[in-house]
């Protein structure tokens, strides 16, 4: 069991009866909630697909590129994913053998913030020695990730901070999760287009069923789902950043990354 500090958080095994009956979406960030010490585990998957198999929608809502998501949407038990902190969605349409795709912005605006990442890329990998491009930007469409510990060396928060200041210092957002610095031009993240998935899927305004939404995650990143929604639950190792975050979910589980979110389900689904 992960080693608890002190935090506001509430044990999700005490989630009511009454509660998760009302639930019937389950959001979820992959990197460090899904996964484990970077492998994607078979409890989470096999979570997902007791998920789904008892009516269920989930939701994948990471920093993950579009190549990872045309993936995911495709062949995981989803009901569509939002990539790359909000750029947009993909769901896979299997009666019709279509992958639909929304993003937030225009292929030429899409274009010309490409151009101007290109340019804070050097800025950092200069200004922040150690740090590295993501292994999987090639697969970006909307954003600049940089690695500060999946494929690099471990990198000082010093460092992590210098690399959203270059960041926000050109007018970019920037956000960091469990393994990158994820930098974009545009004002959308995560619950931008979550509120836009809802509303094209499943005719829904988040705003008005966020009560029947559990989102499940782990960084700094997910701060803006941990504020929006009333059942949102970090997995234990979120007490990594315990120190870092703007807003703390409601819930924690026992157990950490693609554990922790297996647990979340075993206790959802025990009815």
């Amino acid at each position: 069991m992960w080693q608890y500090t002190q935090h506001s958080m509430k044990p999700f095994r005490s989630f009511s009866q009454p509660i998760k009956k009302n639930i019937h979406y389950v959001l979820t960030d992959i990197d460090d909630t899904l996964s484990l010490s970077g492998k994607l585990t078979a409890a989470a998957f096999t979570a997902m697909e007791q998920l789904a198999e008892n009516n269920i929608q989930v939701v994948p809502i990471t920093g993950r590129p579009a190549g990872w998501c045309d993936h995911i949407a495709r062949m995981w038990p989803v009901a569509g994913v939002v990539g790359e902190n909000g750029a947009f969605y993909f769901r896979y349409d299997d009666a019709r053998k279509n992958m639909l795709r929304r993003y937030f912005a225009s292929e030429k605006e899409r274009q010309e913030n490409r151009q101007k990442l290109t340019k804070l890329k050097h800025d950092i990998l200069e200004k922040v020695p150690g740090s590295g491009v993501s292994a999987d930007q090639f697969y970006r469409e909307a954003d600049l990730a940089i690695d500060f510990c999946e494929d690099v060396p471990l990198l000082t928060q010093d460092a992590v901070d210098r690399i959203v200041g270059i960041f926000e210092a050109a007018g970019a957002q920037a956000k960091i999760s469990s393994i990158h610095v994820n930098g974009w031009f545009g004002h959308y993240d995560k619950l931008a287009m979550a509120k836009l998935f809802f509303e094209d899927v499943f005719d829904l305004q988040l705003s008005t069923c966020k009560d029947q939404v559990i989102f499940i995650g782990d960084s700094p990143n997910d701060c803006p789902m941990f504020a929006f929604f009333p059942h949102a639950v970090g997995v234990a190792n979120i007490l990594d950043f315990k120190d870092r975050l703007e807003h703390e979910p409601a819930w924690i589980t026992d157990e950490p990354g693609g554990h922790g979110f297996a647990e979340m389900t075993d206790i959802l689904l025990t009815r």
